[in-house]
């Protein structure tokens, strides 16, 4: 064949086909940069968050959890609601639990979340006191050592509960005010409003 042939043929045919390959490599690796660029400015935005909230309450560990689908069932395929502790600030002295949450089925803490599904709300002052509904959640309190926990439900624009801001006391026990409870649920909606925001962008 012509070497002149060649030429054009490889100028004319593989040239282009291989800056279109070589374009759509680097779309690709754009928006995979895109999505990671977008996930730190959100973690860092929500950590920021969790860390002003822990120095504003005084609270010892301040974590978020989001439900998300964890597998299916056998044999129905029914999804099965998990939950994972995405986030989490902590004082230098105070253990880190985020390690432990991970893909935990809904159904072990049905009567915390059911209770944050219908009040939005958890406000347990003294797991010791037995004046005082613990849903379930003394005993993980007794393994964490935590004597206060205020937990409030995340939910999106459309009213739906996606997760939980968690602030816990490790050192002693903290009873926040109503106007505490107040400013943190709105803290609990924007921070909704953040998550929400990114997942829609990404799903």
């Amino acid at each position: 064949m012509d070497s002149s042939v060649i030429v054009a043929f490889i100028s004319g045919v593989v040239g282009p086909v291989l800056l279109l390959l070589i374009k759509h490599q680097f779309d690709k690796s754009k928006q995979s940069n895109d999505i990671i660029k977008d996930a730190l400015a959100v973690s860092e935005c929500v950590e920021s968050k969790l860390d002003a909230i822990k120095e504003d309450y005084k609270a010892d560990r301040v974590w978020i959890t989001q439900f998300h689908n964890g597998g299916h069932f056998y044999p129905t395929g029914k999804s099965i609601a998990k939950f994972t502790m995405l986030y989490e600030v902590v004082e230098v002295d105070t253990a880190s639990n985020q390690s432990n949450f991970q893909n935990i089925p809904v159904n072990l803490f049905s009567k915390s979340i059911n209770r944050l599904l219908s009040n939005d709300v958890i406000e347990i002052y003294d797991f010791k006191d037995k004046d005082i509904p613990t849903y379930g959640l003394e005993h993980i309190a007794n393994e964490n050592n935590t004597k206060s926990v205020y937990l409030f439900a995340i939910k999106n624009i459309d009213g739906k509960f996606v997760g939980i801001l968690g602030l816990d006391y490790t050192k002693k026990k903290t009873k926040l005010t109503p106007n505490d409870i107040i400013h943190l649920q709105v803290s609990g909606t924007l921070l909704g409003g953040v998550l929400m925001t990114h997942l829609c962008q990404n799903s």
